[in-house]
């Protein structure tokens, strides 16, 4: 029998580099003047098909089009006219790259290419990277400045600017068109999936806030527009930073179609002095042939096995006290709410802002991060000790990013905010940012939450950041635009240092919602709160495009009071579950003003939810819809024995009974216990024909189905 390819390999007489994932292949040619072209990004193909790829042709005979193979890294030079992932000015004013390959490095499952500039002290690392049994392919570029120190501004080693520097360029081949799906929305609005047919044009999604971003995400999708949740080819790519982002997708009247992102958006530039380097964040791909269904579930997969740091633990039912008291807590109010939250089943209390400083309202106390008397004469000890006794781990809401002029902090330090001297400051929830990119800026905070943790006991922080950048600036830095990435490398450094320090704690990524939601903020928390609208059939849309890229377990959802905070909707109780248990379930309406009848039935649902929460948090997901606004979310087992179906319809229309729901996920060969009803289908009923969704009349109608295969 043939050999089993290696995942990874370069031959250097053919220049050609190959990455395999165990359903796709991904190969790239270094061309005659040293630049690595795309090759390849499909269906598994053996090594000699590869070889054999042509080179890229242009379709247009014309001086006017003489590139025709899509760079890895555009550098700005030559016949490109497309966006530049590579921007780069040298000392004497001359723009762009010419790569002369200089060698390769092997090692595992990681490729390195080595490239040099030929003129310039400027040298890139293309990097790729596979994982076992994973189809995502990472890849990011080391830049570097290998100049003499000391080197003169005149002389062509002096500094090089980066004006841009993307982590990688991706390319589609030719299909005979292409649709971008894509994440758009904002506050109270996140994660709003949009498809549309990609324009002959370039388009560009971004953040410019300094967060990931409420209005729009850093992961898209491509296909030929025929594409479904079960069949169809489709590529997908997501962006793996925490700050402001930008991805350029070009589809070229010739019939070409790339895509080049990374961090930082237009207009701002670093510098490279001799001897220093820049690294770029990951930019990870995904293809498969089986549809937006399939690359969810591998992009769900990846990030359980290479991403979060304890995926293998359950994420517990949380109650939250903000929508319960604001900022009106204090000792007596919260153990009360406490004491419920634990009659309910809840395995987390977490104490939300207004704990600290002179926090009586949003226009002080952040930065002063010790109990305020008034609220806790006694300090939070007691109150987290009690949360202990009743069963539940304790829980803090921290923004330590931020800092409000009355505060004790800014009066210390008014120079640790992010500013620029001549500019007004623009305050936001009567706020302004500190610098994390200054170091003693980045030591208060972390010998300060780590302070918090311990004297109070804390399992869990709730990581907010309720502001973006504004007024950016860093007097007296020689290179200010890194505030860009350095703040967030901080507030990275930071977590993973807390979680090292503090080996248990779990964090919550939170920015007033769902602003600080990607692959990089993941790597270090547990969860992501998702939105602060909690309003049941707004997050069916917001949950729905969540769930293109991220894992059930990281979605963060609660079930709060009716008429809902944000909407000022009402709906039923079970509605409310059924919703927020397609994911981290939680807890934040005022238990206080419940029934004893809704308690109960709280503490039912609850229970109900532990019960499947191995499935939702690391089963394999289905999204699935019916004609009459029936929508459902499937997680089956990875063994395929155990199946939790959660069905919603919000509004009902006269004379449309629910239809049955289809269930693709299961055997067609195998039998199923329905749990509830003790019946027995066989598979091939059940995903050929469906299965009834047992929706209750009227509006709002949920329901939760429980299957076990029986042969």
């Amino acid at each position: 029998m043939p050999a089993t390819p290696p995942p990874v390999s370069f031959d250097p007489a053919r220049g050609l580099a190959v990455l395999r994932t165990p359903g796709s292949v991904y190969a790239l040619r270094v061309d005659a003047d040293g630049s690595p072209r795309h090759l390849y990004w499909g269906a598994v193909l053996d090594p000699d098909d590869l070889a054999a790829l042509p080179a890229a042709v242009s379709p247009a005979a014309s001086s006017f089009e003489s590139e025709a193979a899509a760079d890895e890294l555009a550098p700005q030079t030559g016949a490109r006219f497309g966006p530049a992932g590579l921007q780069v000015r040298f000392a004497d004013g001359t723009r762009g790259a010419q790569w002369t390959l200089t060698g390769h490095t092997v090692e595992g499952n990681e490729l390195r290419l080595h490239l040099a500039d030929r003129r310039y002290p400027l040298a890139a690392d293309l990097c790729y990277r596979v994982r076992p049994g994973s189809d995502v392919i990472e890849r990011w570029v080391e830049l570097s400045h290998t100049g003499p120190d000391g080197a003169n501004d005149s002389d062509v080693s002096g500094p090089i600017v980066v004006d841009r520097l993307d982590s990688a360029s991706w390319t589609a081949p030719a299909l005979p068109d292409y649709r971008l799906s894509h994440l758009v929305g904002g506050w109270n609005s996140e994660f709003r999936l949009h498809r549309d047919r990609l324009p002959v044009a370039e388009t560009v999604l971004t953040s410019r806030r300094g967060l990931t971003s409420h209005h729009a995400n850093p992961w898209l999708a491509l296909d030929d527009g025929t594409a479904t949740e079960e069949h169809g080819e489709v590529w997908s790519t997501a962006l793996a930073w925490s700050g402001s982002w930008r991805i350029t997708v070009h589809r070229d009247p010739t019939g070409r179609t790339t895509w080049t992102g990374g961090f930082g958006h237009e207009g701002l530039s670093w510098t490279l002095q001799p001897g220093e380097s820049l690294q770029t964040p990951a930019f990870a791909g995904l293809y498969t042939a089986h549809g937006f269904g399939a690359a969810s579930r591998a992009w769900h997969d990846h990030v359980r096995r290479h991403v979060l740091p304890e995926p293998e633990r359950d994420r517990p039912v949380v109650y939250n006290s903000w929508e319960a008291t604001g900022f009106a807590v204090d000792h007596d109010g919260q153990l009360g709410l406490a004491r419920l939250a634990a009659r309910l089943g809840a395995e987390l209390f977490v104490l939300d802002d207004g704990w600290f400083g002179a926090r009586t309202s949003d226009r002080a106390g952040l930065g002063d991060w010790t109990p305020r008397p008034a609220a806790f004469p006694d300090g939070l000890r007691p109150l987290a000790d009690e949360v202990h006794r009743l069963g539940m781990s304790f829980g803090l809401w921290v923004e330590p990013e931020m800092v409000n002029a009355d505060s004790d902090l800014h009066r210390a330090h008014p120079d640790w905010v992010v500013h620029t001297p001549t500019r007004d400051a623009t305050e936001l929830r009567n706020q302004l940012m500190l610098n994390f990119g200054r170091p003693e800026v980045e030591a208060w905070a972390h010998r300060t939450l780590d302070q918090v943790v311990r004297e109070h006991d804390v399992d869990w922080l709730k990581w907010d950041a309720n502001r973006v950048v504004t007024e950016a600036g860093w007097p007296g830095h020689p290179d200010p635009d890194r505030l860009w990435i350095d703040h967030v490398r901080a507030v990275h450094r930071i977590m993973d240092r807390l979680r090292a320090d503090h080996p248990g704690l779990r964090i919550e990524a939170c920015a007033g919602g769902g602003g600080r939601v990607d692959l990089a903020v993941l790597a270090r928390t547990d969860q992501a709160w998702t939105s602060d609208n909690t309003d049941p059939v707004d997050r069916l849309g917001i949950q729905h495009g969540f769930s293109q890229l991220y894992p059930a377990q990281t979605m963060a959802a609660w079930v709060t009071d009716s008429p809902n905070a944000a909407t000022g909707r009402s709906t039923p109780l079970r509605f409310r579950f059924h919703v927020a248990m397609a994911g981290a379930l939680g807890l934040g309406g005022d238990l206080t003003r419940w029934t004893a009848e809704e308690l109960d039935e709280a503490a039912a649902l609850v229970a109900r939810y532990k019960e499947i929460r191995p499935l939702v948090q690391r089963g394999r997901q289905h999204r699935l819809s019916a004609p009459g606004g029936v929508t459902a979310v499937h997680y089956a087992a990875e063994d395929g024995t155990e199946h939790a179906v959660l069905v919603c319809r919000p509004a009902t229309r006269f004379g449309h009974r629910a239809p049955a729901l289809p269930l693709p996920a299961l055997d067609p060969a195998a039998h199923y216990l329905d749990l509830d009803e003790g019946a027995t289908y066989s598979g091939a009923l059940l995903a050929r024909q469906g299965i009834d969704p047992r929706l209750p009349a009227g509006d709002y109608a949920s329901s939760l189905i429980r299957l076990r295969r029986v042969d």
